[in-house]
């Protein structure tokens, strides 16, 4: 592998000329081109064109192979044999960049940032040649192990009094074609306020079946002490929580159930309609909001009728709020806290756009639930107080704290 006369002279006159950064590039191409060869001679036992008893195969060509480095893209040529199959060793399999872009594709795919940006952004680092949406997936994929850990980890370190439970849909390929994947999440307030990730998945259809199955996993993890689950008015999702969480409270999300209300009712007559409807929020107390509710229904039976009915009919499940302290109402009598996760797990996909299949949704949608978890569990103010939790189980708050500090901490790595 000693260079030639030809070789060095060529390399004399390169640095003469000042062209060192590409010196350096053809150099490196040029030595890790003989060390495959070097390589395979070794594998088969013969070099090119020799002809010895030793020879296990033969060459049968070159293929091209394009390594980004720092030093600049190197285009390899690696043997091919008539039979059997050769990879260097000093090459990983279906590499293309320098492991240390890794990060970098990585933390661009989680923030929604398009494959051809990322590609873009990895040529903008000095790797001309670019990367593929095959290779930003493969990198990706490397994540899946921390967010596997994630999905399946144990919930029984404390209670989850409330739980919040409600869905999303993107667009996926299954068999082929392009079809409406439902993207499940959880959430949950634990006994000392604070909000964590409870679960995320991705199935066929939101329907009773998949919530079931979906809620049950929470169960089978440790997930316990809940008292209310807040979603919308989806009937396989009431279903499932009434068979998985039994003797637990179900509120009716107010807002979905608002809109509802005003696709019942004319356009002109939305305002005053809502408006009504939220002074029923606005009271002081359980007694003066349920006396409010029945005034309010009273108020539009003759000229709204079908939403009077939906007052009627809805009255409990939209006032399960009034059982639980009055400084919970207004973070536990919707789904809002988790329609803003879910509106960025929106953003994050449409820059996607079509997903190739389930495990590339799991794989961005749980990168972005980590990073909400993550920022909840730092936040300098706890979703619901201490002092309120601890009216929540009509007990002193150090007695709360310390069933609390007995648990083992949730350790989170994603």
């Amino acid at each position: 592998m000693a260079l030639t006369e030809s070789d060095l002279s060529e390399l004399l006159a390169a640095l003469q000329a000042g062209e060192m950064t590409d010196t350096i590039r053809t150099s490196l191409e040029w030595i890790l081109n003989q060390l495959i060869e070097a390589e395979a001679t070794a594998v088969i036992g013969a070099r090119p064109h020799e002809r010895t008893d030793a020879r296990t195969a033969q060459r049968n060509g070159h293929r091209p192979r394009l390594l980004a480095t720092t030093a600049g893209d190197l285009e390899l040529k690696i043997p091919k044999l008539r039979t059997g199959s050769f990879f260097p060793s000093l090459l990983e399999r279906r590499r293309r960049i320098d492991r240390a872009l890794f990060a970098v594709v990585m933390e661009a795919y989680v923030h929604g940032i398009s494959t051809r940006k990322v590609d873009d952004l990895v040529a903008a680092l000095g790797v001309a040649s670019g990367i593929s949406k095959s290779e930003v997936s493969r990198i990706c994929a490397e994540l899946d192990r921390d967010l596997d850990a994630f999905r399946n980890r144990s919930l029984d370190h404390v209670e989850f009094p409330y739980v919040f439970a409600d869905a999303t849909y993107i667009k996926g390929r299954v068999n082929g074609r392009v079809v409406s994947r439902a993207v499940v999440v959880a959430t949950g307030v634990t006994a000392n306020g604070d909000r964590e990730v409870l679960g995320v998945a991705v199935g066929d259809s939101e329907d009773g079946a998949f919530w079931t199955a979906f809620l049950q996993g929470l169960r089978a993890r440790g997930l316990g002490g809940v008292q209310l689950v807040i979603s919308d008015h989806h009937l396989g999702l009431k279903a499932a929580i009434a068979s998985v969480f039994i003797g637990s409270a179900w509120q009716r999300c107010r807002v979905h159930f608002m809109r509802n209300v005003l696709s019942r009712v004319p356009k002109a007559s939305g305002e005053m309609v809502a408006a009504a409807v939220r002074t029923v929020f606005a009271q002081p107390d359980a007694g003066h909001v349920r006396s409010q509710l029945a005034e309010v229904t009273g108020m539009l039976r003759s000229q709204f009728p079908d939403v009077a009915g939906m007052l009627s009919d809805a009255a409990e499940d939209l006032l399960a709020f009034t059982s639980f302290p009055q400084a919970h109402w207004r973070k536990i009598w919707s789904t809002n806290p988790l329609e803003r996760l879910n509106g960025e797990i929106k953003r994050r996909t449409n820059v996607v756009g079509i997903f190739p299949n389930d495990a590339a949704v799991a794989r961005l949608v749980t990168a972005v639930v980590v990073e909400a978890h993550d920022e909840w569990a730092v936040a300098e103010r706890r979703y619901l107080s201490e002092e309120s939790m601890a009216k929540l189980y009509d007990q002193p708050l150090d007695t709360i704290t310390d069933d609390i500090t007995q648990e083992a901490p949730l350790a989170v790595t994603a």
